[in-house]
C-alpha cells in the first residue's frame, strides 16, 4: 500500500501531516397440531346383534401415515429451538443491563471521589487552577490540574477493571464455554478498550504534555511509548504467536494489517519530526535578546500555536491503535479473539509487575 507524501502548510497546523488521509486509506485496504380421529364408539343394535363399526374405523386411522407424526415432532421441534433462542436473548439482555447499572454505580463513585480530591487540595491551598484564557494542557510544573487528577483516577479504575476481564477471560477459555459466551467478553474487552481512548483525549485537552510524557504509566511501559501510547505494529508481532493456529488467509491479512499499521504510524511520526523541526525554528528565528517584550509575546503565541497540534497527533496515534484492535477482531475467530485480548491483558500486567520489580531491586550503598 502507498501513501501520498506529506504535506505541511504554514498555519498554525502546518506541523501536521495529512494523517487522517492516509488513516482513511489505511481503513480502506482492510469489513403441529394433529387431531385424533378416535371417537366414541357407537354401538349399532341391529336383530339383536351389536354392530361395533366405530372400532373398524379406529382401526383404520391407526394405519394411517406416519408422516404426520414426523411433521407434528418437526414442529416441535421448532417450537424448543425458538424458546431456547428466546431464553438465550433474554440472558445476554439481563447481562447488558446489569453492565449498563454497574457502569452508572461506578461513574457515581468515581465522581464522588474526584469531588472529595478537589475539596481535599482546596482546603490545603494548593489548587491552582488556570483562569479563563489560560492553555490549562500547558501546565507549568507544581501546578496542580484537576483534568490530570481526574484522569489519573479513571486509568486507576481501568487498570482495575483489566484486571478482572483478564481474569475472566482466562476462566472462561479454560472453561471451553460457548462462542455466544465468550462473544460477550470480547466485545466487553473492546469496548473497555475504546473508553481508555476516550479518557485520553479528555486528558490531551488538559495537559497534552503530560500524557505524552507517559507518567500515568509505569517505567516499563514507558519504555515502549509511542505517541502516549503503544505502537501498534510491534504490538501486533508480539500477540500473533500466541494466538492458536492461524489459517493462511488469517496470516496473511495479519501481515497485510502489520504493515498498513506501520504505515500509518510512520506517517504520523513525520508529522512529529515535522512538528519539532518549525517549532525549533520558531523559537530561534529574530534576535535572543529582544528589543520589545511585545516580540517575545508574539513569537511565544506563534509557538503555542503549533504546540496545541500535539493534541491532535495524540488523538490520531489513538485512532490508528483503535482501529488496529478492530481490524483484529475482524480477522480473528471469537475464541482466536478472546485469547487475543487475553495476551494483550497479560503483556501489560506483566510490564507493570517487572517495572515494581525494578523499583524494589537491592541496591548497593552509595
Amino acid at each position: 500500500m502507498s501513501y501520498p507524501p506529506t504535506q505541511f502548510v504554514t498555519s498554525r497546523n502546518m506541523a501536521i501531516y495529512d494523517s487522517n488521509q492516509q488513516i482513511s486509506m489505511w481503513e480502506d485496504s482492510f469489513k403441529s397440531d394433529s387431531s385424533p380421529n378416535t371417537g366414541g364408539s357407537t354401538i349399532v343394535e341391529a336383530d339383536g346383534k351389536l354392530d361395533y363399526r366405530s372400532e373398524d374405523v379406529s382401526h383404520r386411522t391407526l394405519g394411517a401415515p406416519k408422516k404426520f407424526d414426523q411433521e407434528a415432532n418437526k414442529s416441535n421441534d421448532k417450537v424448543l429451538r425458538r424458546l431456547a433462542q428466546n431464553r438465550e436473548a433474554a440472558r445476554k439482555s439481563r447481562l447488558r443491563k446489569k453492565a449498563y447499572v454497574q457502569q452508572l454505580e461506578s461513574s457515581r463513585i468515581k465522581l464522588a471521589q474526584l469531588e472529595q480530591e478537589l475539596e481535599r487540595v482546596r482546603q490545603q491551598g494548593v489548587y491552582m487552577g488556570g483562569h479563563a484564557g489560560d492553555s490549562s494542557h500547558l501546565a507549568l510544573p507544581g501546578t496542580f490540574n484537576s483534568g490530570v487528577t481526574a484522569f489519573e483516577m479513571e486509568y486507576g479504575h481501568w487498570v482495575e477493571e483489566q484486571n478482572r476481564q483478564i481474569h475472566e477471560l482466562r476462566t472462561a477459555l479454560q472453561a471451553q464455554v460457548t462462542d455466544i459466551e465468550l462473544h460477550i467478553l470480547v466485545e466487553s474487552g473492546m469496548k473497555h478498550y475504546e473508553n481508555l481512548f476516550e479518557i485520553k483525549s479528555i486528558a490531551a485537552r488538559s495537559d497534552v504534555f503530560y500524557l505524552m510524557s507517559g507518567m500515568w504509566k509505569t517505567p516499563s511501559e514507558r519504555f515502549f511509548l509511542w505517541i502516549g501510547g503503544f505502537r501498534p505494529s510491534e504490538l501486533l508481532k508480539v500477540l500473533t504467536p500466541q494466538i492458536d493456529t492461524l489459517t493462511e488467509k488469517q496470516i496473511v491479512d495479519v501481515c497485510n494489517l502489520q504493515l498498513s499499521s506501520q504505515q500509518a504510524e510512520d506517517a504520523l511520526s513525520q508529522g512529529m519530526d515535522k512538528l519539532q523541526q518549525t517549532l525549533a525554528e520558531t523559537m530561534v528565528s529574530g534576535p535572543f535578546v529582544p528589543s520589545g517584550v511585545n516580540y517575545m509575546g508574539q513569537m511565544m503565541m506563534i509557538a503555542m500555536g503549533k504546540l496545541e497540534a500535539l493534541i491532535s497527533f495524540v488523538n490520531q496515534a489513538d485512532h490508528i491503535r483503535h482501529q488496529t484492535l478492530l481490524q483484529m477482531q475482524r480477522i480473528l475467530t471469537t475464541r482466536q479473539a478472546a485469547r487475543a485480548l487475553l495476551v494483550l491483558g497479560d503483556y501489560f500486567h506483566r510490564l507493570r509487575a517487572l517495572s515494581s520489580l525494578w523499583a524494589a531491586r537491592p541496591r548497593e550503598p552509595t
